[in-house]
């Protein structure tokens, strides 16, 4: 279970073997300790017992923390999590040769994979519906299809000798990408493309802070899998920049987060703001709905996993990878 506390002035703490939440001394919510495996304190005003914190670390329960706009600024995890160094020490070294370009052309071959197969998803229910809009999607995959195929030659020594290029097929793939989104929520809310920091428009705002969920759930996975969070590959490096944390989120976007905030979009649900950021209650919406997301089960090579799991498994393949075991593939979900 991954339990996400948004409301301002709560109080976290532990019952013999209970998460407690309180409100004014009032308990709101118990959950056994056995059933967590992330919290996310996701807002201001919201206070933790050192117990919890002592038993969660115990545990493995990783503790994140997000701004109300869904903007990671710190971690609660055991230090002894990254106890080991060899695939740490591959990781540093496969910066300098090809093994970093065959992660970072992987990392983007997956999103622009991932971004075409939410596209299909929706089209798939428009083909008699909205012709119109089932013919703009399916422009929109054939168009993103063709700068994808561009990813094959792409070759080089190391990745500061290629990073270049792939940006500049992952920023063509994303400005139609985001074409076909607007075809997609552009006649339900005022949507003018992607915005990144800053945003104050609805949707932008709801994707951000899904990906800020999103994103705790890839740094804890990666923590996991032994690997260093700031020693990335196709993000520079840069400090406090977690750039293989960003990196692995990539494949994961659109399936994860941009989904079910269009499938919210699309089916009515209105996504309401409060000034500039997003209400109480939208917040939880979305988050409701991400967790949801992470649940559902996906076929991996015979076996069904969760979306959480599957975010796993890809940050053990990276570490396998690096240290020569195996070959890394990125995930790309069914539509």
């Amino acid at each position: 279970m991954h339990l996400v506390v948004d409301q301002y002035g709560v109080f976290l703490g532990k019952k013999s073997e209970r998460l407690v939440v309180r409100d004014q001394n009032r308990v709101t919510q118990e959950v056994p300790l056995r059933q967590l495996e992330q919290i996310t304190v996701a807002g201001g005003g919201i206070s933790l017992s050192a117990d919890l914190i002592r038993e969660c670390v115990e545990r493995g329960i990783q503790i994140n923390f997000l701004t109300s706009g869904g903007r990671p600024y710190a971690k609660i995890t055991s230090p002894m999590t990254t106890g080991t160094v060899a695939t740490r020490r591959e990781q540093i070294l496969a910066y300098l040769d090809e093994r970093g370009v065959t992660l970072a052309k992987a990392f983007v071959d997956g999103k622009l994979r991932n971004q075409a197969a939410v596209l299909k998803y929706f089209a798939k229910y428009r083909k008699t519906a909205d012709p119109a809009t089932y013919g703009v999607l399916q422009d929109v995959v054939e168009e993103m299809e063709r700068t994808r195929a561009e990813l094959d030659g792409i070759t080089g020594p190391c990745i500061d000798e290629v990073r270049g290029p792939l940006f500049a097929v992952e920023g063509r793939a994303a400005q139609a990408y985001w074409k076909g989104v607007q075809a997609l929520i552009g006649q339900r809310v005022d949507f003018e493309g992607r915005e990144r920091r800053g945003a104050t428009d609805p949707v932008n705002s709801a994707l951000n802070y899904g990906y800020g969920i999103l994103y705790a759930q890839v740094w804890g996975a990666v923590i996991l899998a032994g690997l260093e969070a700031f020693a990335g590959f196709l993000h520079t490096d840069r400090p406090g920049k977690p750039s293989l944390v960003l990196d692995l989120t990539e494949e994961f976007r659109a399936q994860v987060v941009d989904r079910p905030v269009i499938a919210m979009i699309t089916k009515g649900t209105a996504i309401e703001m409060e000034g500039e950021r997003l209400t109480e209650g939208a917040r939880r919406g979305v988050a409701e709905r991400v967790l949801e997301r992470l649940e559902d089960h996906h076929t991996v090579e015979g076996k069904k996993l969760t979306l959480r799991a599957v975010i796993q498994r890809q940050a053990r393949l990276v570490a396998a990878f690096v240290r020569g075991e195996d070959k890394y593939k990125p995930w790309v979900g069914g539509w």
